[in-house]
Parts: structure tokens; C-alpha cells; sequence
């Protein structure tokens, strides 16, 4: 595989510092960035992969280490005084054109296929509420921020040990979905509110979400985990070890939410309200507990669905879920509104639409390709990929 190592410039560079919190420096034309470090500790250097060219690494890798005790620190091997102004450079070590488009293809295709299913995760669950209540949540892409958050809470704040931090991470943002049913939308509901004023009210509810991360944690990005991530080679792959355990994880929670849909009981209610609340509610199902369920379960997903990403893309900021709000629409939407099967397809064609784009267009139209192909889909198939089609009139 052919490669170059040219300073790049405009690439965000993140310092994490022993507490957590984190300083954000721009790349020169020539590559270089510059840390002032005035305490002893254990530092991380990263880079935000959004700004990255398109099919560059970095080397040396995204992460690297500045640790030392005793008042220094030490920088690739090069131990440093306790106040230093770190200046590196970075380089991109890319594709170019003597790169294989199957190498190139096969890279993207298997980051396409983590973004999707870390989106199907947060998608099912806005599917299953729009099916069951009819509403479109946008405050839903906040519970992904909130997932991050309290990782970082439990894990880099408290100390947990990530196993123990990411579960929970699930039981809480699931009971502050089960808190939010309670407290908000069933006495909305019952109050007869339109499905236009509540959507308004999740518009409220994001809003405010938003500013208590950024009252509560600070706008500067949060890492779960500070340690440096282990690259694997498979071929001409590269990926992390988080990166296959967030994949692993996804893929059992997503069969086994498949299983409980279609082999129990309450999956067998949730699709029947889901498919018609008058009718189920008739036939003696308790709408009210299927669609608290339905909260429960949406916010436990999308918490778990927030620290896999923090893990992945290197942290989380208080507009993360502002940032994938319209992927995980145009998912459900692609899939078809109200099928969490359909939401999980959708999410994998979002995932590898965004990640296969920047191979045929300039990167920062990797989104606006993902909604293009929605569009286009949907002029054909206006139910989506598995919705079924409707009569109006």
C-alpha cells in the first residue's frame, strides 16, 4: 500500500488531561500544534477524526502518550521538564494513488458498518416510540449525549471499571426514560395534547438538555477512557479493539431486542400497539405499560448506544447527539417510520452511505450524501425501505 507523510493542516487536536478535561488546538500550514502543560500527570493527544482528509491516520497514532512523574513528562520517549509547551507536528499517512479502491473500499465499508450499527442502537428506539405514540422525539439524540456523559461520570470521574460503568450507564438513562414517561408524556397524553405541540415540547426538552451538559460538564470533549487504544491489522483494515467490542456489543443487544420482539409476549404487544393502539387496547393490552416499556427500553439503547461512540470516535462533547440527530432521523425514515427491523437497516445503509461517500466526493458532503440518498429513496418508495404503504384520500 503506497502512502504519504505531508503536514496537514486545519486537523483539531484534543489534549486530555488527568482530570478529564480537555483543551481543543488547530493544526498550522505545517502541520504543527502546541500544548502549554504546567503540571505533572498523565496527558493523551488525540485528533478529532471529522477533520481528518479523507482515508488519513495519523502517525504517530491519533493517541499518543505524554506521561511521566515526578514533575516531568515524557513525549514519544523524549522526557520533558514540568512546564513545557509541547509543539508537534502531524502527518497524514493516507491513501494515494497508488492505494487499491478495494483497500480503500474494504477500510470505509468496515467503518460504515460500526456507525451503522452504533446508529441502529439510537434509532430502533425513536422508531419504536414513533410506532407506538406516533411522536418524533428530537430530543431522542440527547440521550445518546447522556449515555457518553455519565460514562464519563462513572468511569473517568468515579472510577468504575468500564464493564461495571457501562451497565450503569443502561440502567440509568433507561430509568430516565421510564422518569421521563412518567413525569411528561403520559400526563400530556392523557391531557389530549396533538402530536404538533409535543414535538414542540421535545424541541424544549433538547434545548435544555443541551445546556445542562454544557452548565453541568463544561463545551470542552470528554473522554471515557483515557488509555490508548490497541490498532488491530486484518488485511488492509485497521481497527481499534474498542472499536470491535462496540461492534461485538451492538450486534448481540440488536439480536437479542430482534428476539424479544418477535418471541415474547410483550414484543408480540409492543408490534400490536405499535400497528394499531385502538385495536390493542381493545383486545385488552395495557397500552399505557407497552409504551412506558417502549421509553424505558428506547433510552436504555441510546445510553449504551452514547458511551460505544465515546469510545469509538475518542470522546463526547454536549452537542454529540446534536451532530447524528439527522442520521438517526433519516434512518428511521429510510427503514420506515414506525419498523424497528427497518430502523436497523436504515442505520447500516446511513452508516455506510457516510463512510463510502468521501471515497467519491470531498468528505464534507459525506451527510448531506447520506440525506440525498434518503431523498431519492423515498421519491420511489415513499414507506421506506420495509414500511408499508399507505392510502391517503
Amino acid at each position: 500500500m503506497g502512502s504519504r507523510t505531508d503536514p496537514i493542516a486545519d486537523v483539531d487536536v484534543i489534549l486530555t488531561k488527568p482530570d478529564g478535561s480537555s483543551e481543543t488546538q488547530t493544526t498550522a500550514e505545517d502541520g504543527k500544534f502546541s500544548f502549554t502543560v504546567t503540571e505533572p500527570g498523565d496527558y493523551l493527544v488525540g485528533v478529532d477524526p471529522d477533520t481528518l482528509p479523507k482515508g488519513s491516520e495519523l502517525r504517530p497514532p491519533a493517541n499518543t502518550a505524554l506521561e511521566g512523574p515526578d514533575g516531568a513528562l515524557k513525549v514519544n520517549g523524549v522526557t520533558l521538564g514540568k512546564s513545557y509547551a509541547a509543539t508537534l507536528t502531524v502527518r497524514a499517512a493516507g491513501f494515494d494513488d497508488s492505494t487499491s479502491k478495494l483497500d480503500e473500499f474494504l477500510q470505509s465499508a468496515v467503518n460504515g458498518i460500526r456507525l451503522g450499527l452504533l446508529l441502529a442502537l439510537a434509532s430502533i428506539g425513536l422508531s419504536l416510540i414513533y410506532g407506538t405514540t406516533g411522536l418524533s422525539n428530537f430530543a431522542h439524540a440527547e440521550q445518546v449525549t447522556l449515555g457518553g456523559m455519565v460514562g464519563y461520570g462513572l468511569v473517568n470521574v468515579a472510577g468504575l471499571p468500564l464493564l461495571i460503568g457501562g451497565i450503569g450507564v443502561v440502567l440509568i438513562c433507561a430509568a430516565s426514560g421510564y422518569a421521563q414517561d412518567r413525569v411528561i408524556w403520559q400526563p400530556l397524553r392523557r391531557r389530549g395534547l396533538g402530536l404538533t405541540q409535543l414535538m414542540i415540547v421535545t424541541i424544549g426538552l433538547s434545548l435544555a438538555m443541551q445546556y445542562a451538559f454544557q452548565f453541568f460538564v463544561g463545551a470542552a470533549t470528554k473522554r471515557v477512557v483515557v488509555d490508548n487504544a490497541t490498532v488491530r491489522t486484518f488485511g488492509p483494515v485497521l481497527i481499534t479493539d474498542r472499536s470491535l467490542a462496540a461492534m461485538g456489543i451492538s450486534i448481540v443487544v440488536l439480536l437479542a431486542v430482534g428476539y424479544g420482539l418477535l418471541r415474547t409476549r410483550i414484543g408480540r404487544a409492543t408490534r400490536a400497539v405499535s400497528d394499531n393502539p385502538a385495536l390493542a387496547q381493545a383486545s385488552g393490552i395495557d397500552t399505557d405499560k407497552v409504551i412506558r416499556l417502549v421509553w424505558t427500553l428506547a433510552m436504555g439503547l441510546a445510553g449504551l448506544s452514547g458511551i460505544l461512540y465515546a469510545l469509538v470516535v475518542n470522546g463526547i462533547k454536549w452537542d454529540t447527539g446534536l451532530q447524528i440527530l439527522l442520521l438517526l432521523f433519516a434512518s428511521v425514515t429510510l427503514g420506515g417510520l414506525g419498523t424497528a427491523f427497518g430502523a436497523l437497516l436504515g442505520s447500516l445503509v446511513i452508516g455506510l452511505v457516510v463512510e463510502l461517500s468521501p471515497l467519491v466526493i470531498p468528505g464534507d458532503f459525506k451527510y448531506a450524501a447520506a440525506l440525498l440518498i434518503l431523498i431519492l429513496l423515498l421519491l420511489v418508495r415513499p414507506q421506506g425501505l420495509l414500511g408499508r404503504a399507505q392510502r391517503v384520500g
